[in-house]
Formats: C-alpha cells, structure tokens, sequence
C-alpha cells in the first residue's frame, strides 16, 4: 500500500504542458500495456502538444498536484457547454494508489458545482478497473458500452447524403440537431471545431440532419438516425488518435463499420453525473462524453 504523499493543488499553466503532458503519456501507456492495449497517445511529443492545447483555452479548468515542487498529476474540466467533460486525468505512475485520482476528482466536480453545472460526464477505459470503482463511488453511472473503432479511410458517399465542412452559418443548426438527439446542444465544441476546421455537417432533404466535430477520439457526432453517421464516416479523411468511439448497443451501425473494414481497438464506457437523457436518434460520443 503506497503511503499518503503530501501533495499541493494548483491551478495549471502554460509552463506546465511539458511536464503534464510527459506525465500522461506515461501514465496511459504504463495501463494500457498493463492490459495488453495500447497507449491513447503514440509519443510524449504527441501528449505534450495536447497538453499545451488545453492548457492555453480559457474554457478549461485545470489542476496539477505538486510533490516536493514535483508536478506528479493533473486533471482538466471541460467549461464550455451546459455538460462539462473531466480529462484526461493522469498521475505519475510512481505517485498512484495514492488517492490522488480522488483527490483530482473531487476538485473538478467541486468546480462544475461552483458553476451550476447541469451535468458531468466522462469516458473511461472499460479495463480500467480501479478507474471505475473510483467514478461509480464519486456518483457517476455508466451509461453506454463503447467500442472504439479505427481503419482507413472508407472513401464512402450515401445517396442523398451530403457531407461538407461546417461554417459559422451552419451553428444553430448543428445545435438543433444535438437537442433533439441529447437534450442539450455542445455550442462551445461545435464552435471551436468549426474555428478549428474540423466539423463537418451532413445534409439531407435540403436541411442539416447531423454533424461531426471530427472523428476521432476528441470528436463527437449527433445525427437523426444512423444513415447520417454512415455518412460522417464514409467521408472522413481518417479516424484520429486511437479512432472513434461508437456505443456498442448500436448494432446496425457497428455491423456496418465492422463489413466496411474497420475494426475495434479498445472496450470503453460512457459515465454521467447529474443530467442525463437518453439519446433520441444516433451519436458517437468523444472521450470527454
């Protein structure tokens, strides 16, 4: 048993991406090898680069914890919409068992009840056992099985489905869609993505009938059935990071990603605190929710 360390909470910084994202480059990787999966982020360089990211948006809390002015973890939340998304949540694999993960997450969910959050969620490696354990006791319920998928690029187009990249024109559309699927729209993701160029929106019947921030694992996409996720996906230019993440219940949808090629490279689980509605057409959820 690893032996209470006397850590500091802080909020993050810019000078902390090194570290941080060195940090979680080794922490993923020291797990998912553990269990014979493999790593979310390739190299440190990669992680650092997305440590770097996150840590420079105002729309994100963070907090890293200091040992003898050592960062040895960090936690993020996720502002930017009416759900906050937590992660990545990492702690030097010299400092776990620790109870810092608890001590990392009860401070993001002590911030998004500071700010009236409606709701928090989270996406957590299904063979991640103690990850589980942890968010189920803190109050999280494990809504959707996932299953995330990578491959080539499928180079596919639906009849009377039309994909094009997402403008600023295309916004309260987009939220329309994501209300009638969730409930809620993800204004402040849709936003960046389209600032980013990565989103993407399907037409059918003359209107927007679904979306993509990307597909890939930072990426989330809301459609009125599965033929405009089909469409999404056949006209992705590839699937980024580990890939995307599709709830496994979807069986028509996962047959037709699975008869296409792609295939699955680690079981994951959707988890939600506070609101929840269950999604009335087809989504792929991000890592963060």
């Amino acid at each position: 048993m690893v032996r209470p360390m006397p850590v500091t909470f802080r909020s993050g910084t810019a000078a902390d991406a090194p570290v941080c994202g060195k940090i979680g480059y080794e922490a993923f990787k020291t797990i998912a090898e553990q269990h014979g999966f493999p790593p979310d982020f390739p190299s440190a360089e990669i992680a650092i680069g997305l440590y770097a990211r996150i840590l420079g948006r105002s729309d994100i809390f963070s907090i890293v914890g200091e040992c003898d002015s050592q960062i040895v973890c960090s936690n993020f939340l996720w502002e930017g919409d009416v759900i906050a998304g937590v992660g990545p949540i990492t702690v030097l694999p010299a400092a776990q068992n620790a109870s810092l993960g608890r001590k990392l997450m009860q401070s993001v969910l002590d911030q998004a009840e500071s700010r009236h959050q409606v709701g928090v969620r989270l996406v957590q490696a299904a063979y991640h056992n103690r990850s589980l354990s942890l968010y189920t006791r803190l109050g999280f319920q494990a809504r959707e099985p996932l299953s995330t998928l990578q491959g080539p690029p499928l180079k596919i187009e639906l009849s009377d489905y039309r994909v094009r990249q997402a403008s600023l024109d295309d916004l309260e559309a987009c939220n329309a869609v994501c209300r009638m699927v969730h409930g809620h729209d993800r204004r402040g993701a849709v936003t960046h993505s389209i600032t980013d160029g990565t989103a993407t929106v399907v037409e059918h019947g003359d209107r927007i009938t679904g979306y993509a921030t990307g597909l890939g694992f930072f990426g989330h996409a809301v459609g009125r059935t599965n033929e405009e996720l089909k469409a999404l996906i056949g006209a992705a230019p590839a699937f980024t990071g580990l890939g995307f993440l599709l709830p496994t219940r979807n069986t028509e949808l996962f047959q037709w990603c699975l008869a296409h090629g792609l295939r699955v490279v680690q079981p994951m689980t959707l988890m939600s605190l506070g609101l929840y509605q269950k999604p009335a057409g087809s989504f792929l959820p991000s890592i963060l929710y």
